[in-house]
């Protein structure tokens, strides 16, 4: 199963979640809510859950091998830092809700 396309949702300012996307696999299987994450210092990603009636969240989907993992978070981030360089490149415009200056604070 190959990842064909990562589109960036949304993206966030503040807070430790960073931005949403969505995750086609095999051009035929599409994968939403999928949220980067940055907290202690590390990106990671958080696939899509529900809360159960205790309160917990559990997701629905996930990798099941650390391989899956490790590539589809490679993926996700590598894309996301690409879309934040195409807004400080002016290749694609800048969200409302993000400021421009911000993004430099992310490229590599």
């Amino acid at each position: 199963m190959e990842i064909t396309d990562v589109k960036i949702r949304k993206i966030f300012e503040e807070g430790p979640m960073k931005a949403v996307v969505s995750i086609t696999f095999d051009n035929a299987l599409a994968l939403h809510d999928v949220k980067v994450i940055n907290a202690r210092d590390k990106f990671f990603v958080v696939m899509p859950s529900r809360k159960n009636p205790d309160g917990t969240y559990r997701d629905i989907v996930h990798p099941i091998n650390a391989e899956m993992r490790s590539k589809l978070e490679e993926t996700v981030i590598n894309a996301y830092f690409k879309y934040l360089q195409d807004i400080k490149d002016g290749i694609i415009p800048a969200p409302e809700t993000f400021k421009e200056e911000k993004a430099e604070v992310y490229a590599d």
